[in-house]
């Protein structure tokens, strides 16, 4: 009977620990509280307050300065950074060749005014004569013909002067507006030839931020429409707008390069080529279809573990699941899903906790 008693005891004590440790590794998978709250969204109901992109500062008027002549460069004294003023001279060409082809057109001009003056007293005297009935309509025909041939003659002497001081011109590069040097393309003693860039100026103070928008996204952009830039690097937010939006996207690879300007107050302290992000406003919420069967997800949705992609799903047991995704295009803050997540799937959007495989969480 003692036996008995101390193997029920036994048995009980066993009981009583299983239950205890039994309730102790339950208790932190039933912890409502701990619970991540989410937001979560479909790629097909997707609702877009704004459109954000992602584009470049640049100058709004920059110009490749060039010459017509070919020659060698004998004055090039700018240099890459440099401030020049509307109308500074910024390189000059060899025109030796030129200088002797207007001293030719000089002396043609003289020979051809020499022959003129000649002809026209012929023509004045023939003309008298031809009144007075002692010269012949043929003669004075003659003679006429010969004074207006001597007239083209000096105008067309003239007309090679004007095209050799045009070339001339071509020599001595001046800048066509106040700017900066950004790209110096050539070095004095190089070889100019016709077209060729020598010098990049982009004009000084007078900055927009040029953008890339998608195709799906285009037709709800106007001109004019408020705009914000935001720029990382200087930790700066300016209010622009709308100034241009080109309608062709044949030569940008698909994509619609849309003009944002700057007002001229923040323009202080901009460098051309600094990276900006976009973000124009919609007057009134958009549903983004799909009109294909892309899958379209945000961006900020989306996890980068080493070379992998992926984002983050809700289990039936209310828990994170990391789904590794294959992306495809970016569509302005939208990526394409080529697979791992179905058009009507839900994923999660965003977190006010830390996400992790198997951590509970809590659909707003």
């Amino acid at each position: 009977m003692n036996t008995k008693k101390i193997l029920q005891l036994i048995a009980g004590l066993g009981v009583l620990l299983f239950s205890a440790c039994s309730s102790d590794k339950k208790e932190p998978v039933m912890n409502i509280d701990a619970a991540v709250e989410v937001t979560v969204s479909k790629p097909s109901e997707d609702e877009q307050q704004d459109i954000n992109l992602s584009g470049q500062i640049e100058a709004a008027q920059s110009v490749n300065v060039s010459t017509r002549v070919m020659g060698f460069i004998t004055m090039l004294k700018v240099k890459v950074g440099d401030h020049v003023s509307k109308g500074q001279l910024l390189a000059t060409i060899s025109n030796q060749d030129i200088i002797a082809k207007r001293a030719q057109t000089d002396a043609m001009i003289s020979e051809a005014q020499a022959a003129l003056g000649s002809a026209q007293k012929d023509y004045d005297r023939f003309t008298t004569l031809y009144k007075q009935q002692s010269a012949t309509a043929k003669e004075l025909d003659n003679v006429t013909l010969q004074y207006n041939a001597a007239k083209a003659r000096v105008e067309g002497a003239k007309q090679m002067r004007n095209e050799v001081n045009a070339m001339l011109g071509y020599t001595s590069l001046t800048s066509p507006f106040s700017g900066i040097v950004t790209q110096k393309l050539a070095e004095q003693g190089n070889m100019a030839n016709p077209g060729m860039p020598i010098l990049t100026i982009e004009q000084s103070g007078s900055y927009q931020v040029s953008a890339s928008v998608p195709e799906n996204t285009i037709n709800q952009i106007k001109q004019g429409a408020a705009a914000i830039i935001t720029i990382k690097a200087l930790d700066k937010t300016i209010k622009g707008s709308v100034a241009q939006i080109n309608q062709s996207s044949q030569f940008t690879g698909g994509q619609y390069i849309v003009k944002v300007s700057i007002p001229d107050a923040d323009k202080k302290d901009l460098y051309a080529g600094m990276y900006a992000n976009v973000t124009i406003p919609l007057t009134k919420t958009v549903a983004v279809k799909s009109v294909t069967n892309m899958v379209l997800v945000p961006l900020a949705s989306i996890v980068q573990k080493d070379q992998l992609t992926g984002l983050y799903t809700v289990s039936a047991n209310n828990t994170a699941l990391l789904r590794w995704v294959r992306l495809g295009k970016t569509y302005g803050d939208k990526v394409e899903v080529l697979s791992g997540l179905e058009k009507n799937e839900a994923f999660v959007l965003t977190a006010e906790g830390k996400l992790y495989n198997g951590v509970p969480v809590k659909v707003k």
